[in-house]
């Protein structure tokens, strides 16, 4: 892991800098190419418009590592009621044919409080998605986090349905992960990681990740025909495009059955390219007032995105 990557995520962690630096205009200003807005109707806008490219959309009220119970509440409420300003825009035309996807993390909900906190919150969002028919993503975070997330996310799904698997390529244990989820049935999104993990945890090494993520990817490809799961691969490296593509077409596996998530202000270009082609696409986009630990990690995962933000505080 590079000197700068390691800097960047020490700084997402670094809660003493995120009132400083979310006060700094000039990194506002620079966030704004990954954060859609800091209100639920700049998230919508951003959806909407997509749909006139053909594109979907997964929403991300962003948020992590509440410290209380009333922040975990009052999480949840404020994705209720993203869920009901969706239902108010309706009708949504899509390529799937519904509404946007939510996705959440659950220490937003809770879960370094109780996985018990979580699990109610989560249940309470998947209880008011389903009626409209939309798919609640749970997010990764954390390795020390891996066995409760999956723990809720069971509990949850086992209720309502409607919730759908995040994880990371780069965890060793994350072939076991991913076999034990497609017995299940479950939509899966498939990342390469994002956070700071020791090496007996995660591979240290680029090629490793990458093979891991190709790996994984066409064991997740082999579910939808074995158990009708639907895959989801996010990620912005055209090589990791380029070898689901080539697995799919070699196995007979139809586009409807698995899609290419982008982050939003990444790649525009190949999620174009993508969609006129006839592969499904779908945009994360994330939203809100806490953009600080979410934007850190942009910047951590390419040099480009750290000169996009001195060329912002230059012109500050």
């Amino acid at each position: 892991m590079g000197i700068s990557r390691r800097f960047f995520l020490f700084l997402s962690r670094a809660k003493g800098l995120r009132k400083v630096v979310s006060g700094w205009g000039f990194a506002r200003r620079a966030a704004r190419r990954f954060v859609a807005g800091e209100t639920a109707a700049e998230a919508i806008a951003v959806a909407r418009s997509l749909s006139g490219r053909g594109i979907m959309a997964i929403l991300d009220h962003l948020g992590e590592n509440v410290s209380t119970e009333a922040e975990a509440t009052a999480a949840a409420d404020a994705y209720i009621a993203l869920i009901d300003a969706i239902a108010a825009a309706a009708p949504w035309q899509s390529v799937d044919g519904g509404p946007p996807h939510l996705a959440v993390k659950l220490t937003q909900l809770g879960l370094d409080l109780s996985p018990g906190i979580a699990e109610a919150n989560l249940a309470r969002m998947a209880a008011r998605a389903k009626t409209l028919g939309v798919t609640v993503a749970v997010d990764m975070e954390s390795s020390a986090t891996v066995d409760q997330t999956l723990a809720v996310l069971n509990a949850v799904r086992a209720e309502y349905g409607n919730v759908s698997a995040v994880v990371q390529a780069y965890l060793r244990r994350n072939d076991a992960d991913v076999e034990a989820l497609c017995a299940a049935g479950y939509a899966i999104r498939l990342v390469k990681g994002a956070y700071q993990e020791p090496a007996e945890v995660a591979y240290p090494a680029k090629s490793d990740v990458d093979a891991a993520y190709v790996r994984q990817a066409q064991r997740m490809l082999r579910a939808t025909q074995e158990t009708g799961a639907y895959a989801q691969f996010g990620t912005q490296d055209p090589r990791m495009v380029a070898a689901a593509r080539e697995y799919a077409a070699a196995h007979g596996i139809p586009n409807a059955a698995w899609e290419v998530q982008f982050l939003h202000g990444i790649r525009r270009d190949l999620q174009d390219s993508l969609a006129r082609e006839g592969i499904r696409v779908r945009i994360y986009i994330p939203y809100g007032t806490e953009w600080y630990p979410y934007f850190m990690r942009r910047l951590a995962e390419r040099p480009a995105n750290v000169w996009f933000l001195l060329k912002n505080a230059m012109r500050a």
